[in-house]
């Protein structure tokens, strides 16, 4: 299986308790767009970007979205919440399967200091297993800041998920930055930005090469798309455009030689930094 279909959810999200509305917008995607293996919700929708409604995980909230996964048979990204732990708060996003099972939860490692206050950064980076290919996570302000695209793209990350809460006159840069990160990590990128009271809109979605799959205006769109993940691991030999093998020429640069994310069977596993076709011309002569 090289398709694995996704739709981001950009939704006007009202304060409070959200999990009504986004359980009827996940039921009119599926309704509408059976064909979905995974739904991807914006930054904190369920209650806002208010660390008073901060809980521990497991909590009941996250529950709500496990039954949610299961009841639509959907891979399902929930945003993120505000987790406590102890007296700490982390802003985390929990990777739920189409058995309602969490199998990750990635906890911000940029948050939006100095105005994310009192949230703590994350320390480790997730990346995931779907039929077919790997997905990575990310939230926000993460975009901002490459190296966590580079680190989740070094494990195998065909797809790297940005839920995002942005309503500001910076959504603009973040576009760009989108486009910047799909063609440096020759990954398809999702940026799906919340509307309404809280976000304007502007979701995005960016192919391995950077072109621009769909852009959202400012209003509730479901963004249903399908990635190929075979098409990733063309990009990622061939080079973008037939040209730049950027993960190859990450790896083997002797400036990286001691970066753990180089350790892994993935990245060795890309073959060597040589120009497309001459392999092939020197077996047949």
């Amino acid at each position: 299986m090289n398709h694995f279909s996704i739709a981001g959810l950009q939704l006007a999200l009202p304060a409070g308790n959200c999990l009504s509305y986004i359980d009827n917008a996940i039921a009119r995607t599926k309704k509408k767009y059976p064909w979905i293996d995974m739904i991807v919700l914006s930054e904190l929708c369920t209650f806002g970007p208010e660390t008073k409604y901060a809980e521990p995980l497991p909590s009941a909230t996250e529950n709500a979205f496990c039954e949610m996964a299961q009841k639509y048979n959907v891979w399902l990204l929930n945003g993120s919440l505000f987790e406590k732990v102890g007296d700490d708060i982390y802003n985390t996003a929990s990777v739920i399967n189409p058995q309602g099972q969490v199998v990750e939860r990635y906890r911000k490692a940029y948050p939006f200091h100095p105005y994310e206050k009192g949230v703590k950064c994350g320390q480790d980076f997730v990346v995931f297993d779907v039929p077919g290919g790997r997905i990575g996570v990310a939230i926000c302000y993460d975009l901002w800041f490459p190296e966590v695209a580079r680190e989740l793209s070094c494990r195998g990350a065909d797809v790297i998920l940005y839920p995002t809460l942005t309503g500001t006159i910076d959504r603009p840069l973040e576009l760009v930055l989108a486009q910047a990160t799909a063609i440096q990590q020759q990954a398809y990128v999702f940026s799906i930005n919340a509307t309404g009271e809280y976000g304007n809109g502007q979701s995005i979605v960016v192919c391995p090469e950077g072109n621009v799959m769909y852009q959202a205006n400012e209003a509730e769109e479901i963004i249903p798309l399908e990635v190929d993940f075979a098409h990733v691991k063309r990009v990622r030999e061939r080079g973008t455009l037939g040209l730049g093998q950027t993960l190859k020429s990450f790896r083997d640069n002797p400036l990286n030689a001691n970066r753990k994310c180089l350790d892994n069977s993935f990245i060795n596993g890309l073959g060597t930094l040589s120009i497309p076709g001459t392999e092939e011309k020197s077996e047949g002569k």
